[in-house]
C-alpha cells in the first residue's frame, strides 16, 4: 500500500494529492476552523478575521467552508464581501467562543496555575465618570500591586462597551446598568445618592429639603438627552406631571458643576461626583430622583484572564466569586 502523499502522476496527479492534502489539513485543525469563524462572525468580515490571523482571506474561508461541511450546515449568508450569521451559525457561535477564549488565552491561564499572573493585558470599558470619580484609587492600587499588566481604560458610552463587551474587544466593563439583557450580568457593588446642585445665591440653595415642584421651577443643566441621567430625570419629571426647562445640555459632570457655579441653571448628579469644595450648594434629593447602582458588567460564557478576575476581586467582598459565574 502506499500513502497518498507518495503517489505521483505527473502534475495531474500532484494536483489531486494537493488537494486532498489540503481539504485534510483544513478539516483536522478544528480549532483553527473554529477561531475563524468567530473571528469572522464578530468582526462580520472574512478578511478582518484574516488580519487579525495573519493569515490570507482564501486561508480562512476554506477553514469556515470545511466546518460547514463537517457539520452539514451554512453558518453565514454571504452576499459578496458581506457576511451574516445565520440561525445555525448563532448557535455555534454560543458554543465555540468559550473554547476559542479559552484557548487564545491559555499562556495567560497556565501563568495563572503557575501564579505568575503579573503580567499581561487587561481591557476595561467604562464611563467618563466612572474613569475619573471611581475607579482611580483602585486602578492606583491593582497598577502598584501588579506594575507589568498594562491596563487599558477604554472610554466609551454604556452602549458602545456593551458592543464591545460581546465583541470580546474587552474583557469586562465597569458602569452603571437600568436595562436587563439575557447575555449579560451585572453585579452592583456601589450605590450613590442623587443631589440637586444649585448657585450659591439660587432661592433653593438654603433649603434642607426641596420639592419636585421647586426643581422644576428653575432652569436646568443635564447631560445629553441620549445618557441614562437623562432619562431617568425625564421620567420623574414626567410622571409627576411637571413642566420643566433644559436650558444647557452638558457632558461631564465638572462641565455641569462649572455651569450650576456661574448661576446658569441648577442640576441633579450622583453624590460621588462631589467633594464638598464646589462653590455650589447640595442637597439630598433622594425621594424624588433613583439613586445610582454602579458595578462590573460580564458577557456571560465569557472567559476571563487571570488578570481579570484579580482585578474584579479586588473591586468590592461582593465580587470575589462573580468571576466564577459569568
Amino acid at each position: 500500500m502506499y500513502s497518498i502523499d507518495r503517489i505521483y502522476y505527473g502534475n495531474w496527479g500532484q494536483n489531486i494529492v494537493a488537494k486532498q492534502v489540503h481539504r485534510a489539513y483544513y478539516k483536522q485543525n478544528r480549532l483553527q476552523q473554529l477561531r475563524g469563524f468567530c473571528y469572522a462572525a464578530k468582526a462580520l468580515s472574512i478578511s478582518k478575521a484574516a488580519q487579525k490571523m495573519f493569515l490570507s482571506q482564501p486561508s480562512v474561508s476554506l477553514q469556515i467552508q470545511a466546518l460547514e461541511r463537517e457539520l452539514g450546515v451554512v453558518l453565514f449568508e454571504r452576499y459578496g464581501p458581506k457576511i451574516s450569521l445565520t440561525p445555525d451559525g448563532e448557535a455555534l457561535l454560543v458554543l465555540a467562543t468559550p473554547l476559542v477564549e479559552g484557548m487564545d488565552n491559555l499562556p495567560a491561564s497556565f501563568a495563572a496555575r503557575r501564579e505568575e499572573i503579573g503580567e499581561g493585558r487587561l481591557d476595561v470599558a467604562a464611563g467618563e465618570s466612572t474613569i475619573l470619580y471611581i475607579l482611580p484609587e483602585l486602578v492606583h492600587a491593582f497598577s502598584k500591586r501588579y506594575p507589568r499588566i498594562e491596563l487599558k481604560l477604554h472610554n466609551v458610552t454604556g452602549q458602545t462597551g456593551l458592543k464591545m463587551l460581546r465583541a470580546g474587544e474587552v474583557d469586562f466593563a465597569v458602569g452603571s446598568m437600568i436595562d436587563t439583557h439575557d447575555d449579560i450580568v451585572f453585579a452592583a457593588i456601589w450605590t450613590y445618592a442623587p443631589m440637586l446642585i444649585t448657585p450659591m445665591d439660587c432661592p433653593l440653595a438654603d433649603r434642607k429639603r426641596v420639592s419636585m415642584k421647586d426643581i422644576a421651577a428653575e432652569p436646568l443643566i443635564l447631560p445629553p438627552r441620549q445618557l441614562t441621567t437623562y432619562r431617568l430625570i425625564e421620567a420623574a419629571m414626567e410622571q409627576r406631571g411637571l413642566n420643566y426647562h433644559v436650558r444647557v445640555e452638558a457632558g461631564g459632570w465638572e462641565v455641569i458643576k462649572k455651569y450650576v457655579q456661574i448661576g446658569l441653571g441648577v442640576s441633579i448628579v450622583p453624590s460621588f461626583c462631589l467633594t464638598g469644595d464646589e462653590p455650589v450648594r447640595s442637597i439630598s434629593v433622594k425621594g424624588h430622583f433613583p439613586e445610582r447602582t454602579y458595578g462590573v458588567v460580564l458577557r456571560k460564557g465569557r472567559f476571563l484572564s487571570p488578570q481579570a478576575k484579580e482585578f474584579i476581586r479586588n473591586l468590592s467582598p461582593l465580587t470575589h466569586d462573580l468571576a466564577e459565574i459569568a
